[in-house]
């Protein structure tokens, strides 16, 4: 895997991934300024949440279940001090279908967190992992 980060100018970079996708990333200037783009510890939160809900939806998509959205909600708190790692992150899923099997759901959310989910493996060597799911059924929609 390769990718590649490029300062623009002032505390705004572009980063783009192996793959050809770019997106801009920094942070405010000042405190309180507006941000180009998500910070760098954003975007390793956000992919802790992406590389989980795909987890999630490929699980219950193997398993024939009728899912049809998969949110993950992350609420997260870091080190007061360098290098400010992730100490705690909470993972709400919101998984969405027409009669999904509540156990079935829970199992791929346990298995994404602990067995498959790269990103979760390496933040839980710093921070404090918990999860929880509800689930929507869409059927009568």
């Amino acid at each position: 895997m390769k990718a590649r980060v490029k300062w623009v100018e002032e505390r705004t970079f572009v980063g783009e991934s192996g793959s050809g996708h770019k997106l801009v990333l920094g942070t405010a200037s000042a405190p309180g300024g507006a941000t180009p783009g998500p910070s760098p510890m954003e975007l390793v939160l956000i992919g802790t949440g992406g590389c989980s809900a795909y987890d999630v939806v490929h699980i219950l998509e193997k398993g024939r279940e009728a899912v049809e959205d998969c949110v993950v909600e992350l609420d997260a708190d870091r080190a007061e001090i360098d290098p400010k790692v992730f100490t705690r992150i909470h993972m709400h899923f919101i998984v969405s279908g027409r009669a999904l099997s509540l156990d079935k759901v829970r199992r791929a959310v346990d298995l994404s967190i602990d067995k498959y989910c790269s990103a979760s493996a390496m933040m839980a060597r710093t921070a404090a992992i918990t999860h929880d799911f509800e689930v929507v059924d869409t059927s009568a929609k």
